[in-house]
């Protein structure tokens, strides 16, 4: 079982930068390569960004690569997302889940375990 929470978003003016951090708790932190997905208003949970268990293998959406980075503390059990040059398109509630595998994937449902969600609100 892992018990995860998001945390760090907020209000952002369009161009600006946002970190959203996720902490873990629970089973060992290392097995499970960690993925963040956003759901905007009326529309369908994305995929954002992806690490795997070691950090060394990442992916991203295309709509984010070049802007967001994703990272991970397995000392920590904290997986972080970086956000620059936000726009208001960007604007969601953002999760992140867990998967019990070495790498991660692109599709909601092959994550165990998700977070309550962090908003994240760019203004124009």
């Amino acid at each position: 079982q892992v018990q995860l929470v998001e945390s760090g978003g907020g209000w952002v003016q369009a161009g600006g930068s946002l970190r959203v951090s996720c902490a873990a708790s629970g089973r060992a932190f290392v097995d499970y390569a960690m993925g963040w997905f956003r759901q905007a208003p009326g529309k369908e949970r994305e995929f954002v960004a992806g690490i795997s268990w070691n950090g060394e293998s990442t992916a991203y959406a295309d709509s984010v690569k070049g802007r967001f980075a994703i990272s991970r503390d397995n000392a920590k059990k904290t997986v972080y997302l970086q956000m620059h040059s936000l726009q208001p398109e960007d604007t969601a509630v953002y999760y992140c889940a867990a998967r019990f595998a070495p790498v991660s994937q692109d599709v909601p449902r092959d994550y165990h375990y998700w977070g309550q969600g962090t908003q994240v609100t760019v203004s124009s």
